[in-house]
């Protein structure tokens, strides 16, 4: 009796040890699927900051996205005080004209997505798309929110 109980451990000694060294079969997925939810959370954090900084109240209409570009676009804002930016920089409005023609010779796009606050008057925004086609920038987009009323009485969502 005492033999065969030397013999089995013998015997599960060998199987333990040829054990760790085998290949393992299976994939440890744990890691990859913790870096991928990491990896979430930054650009969900990150995408709101991707928008132009300047803070506006902008009008709500019924008109549909317009498709992105390769180039970035450029951004020129102007907000309820006044005050002109060009993407995220404070522009003098009597510097406008000069600071648009310079980055006009540097772009290959004469596209301008225009950003004002739904506050403003009209003969304001006006004046500032006078100034950017002054500048060079011919192709003039009004940016908007959607859901907005449509001229058919409804809501565009």
């Amino acid at each position: 009796m005492v033999s065969t109980g030397a013999k089995k451990s013998q015997r599960g000694r060998g199987r333990r040890g040829r054990n760790r060294h085998q290949a393992m079969a299976e994939i440890n997925v744990t890691p990859m699927v913790d870096v991928m939810l990491v990896l979430l959370i930054i650009f969900m954090v990150a995408a709101p900051m991707m928008t132009v900084g300047v803070p506006l109240e902008l009008p709500k209409t019924s008109a549909r996205a317009v498709p992105t570009e390769a180039e970035e676009p450029l951004t020129v804002s102007l907000q309820l005080d006044g005050t002109v930016s060009l993407m995220n920089s404070t522009v003098p409005q009597d510097e406008l004209v000069a600071r648009l023609t310079s980055v006009a010779e540097e772009r290959d796009s004469t596209k301008v997505f225009l950003r004002a606050d739904g506050g403003i008057p009209y003969s304001s925004v006006v004046q500032v798309m006078g100034a950017l086609n002054q500048g060079g920038f011919n192709n003039i987009t009004l940016v908007t929110e959607s859901g907005g009323p449509s001229l058919t009485g409804t809501d565009g969502q």
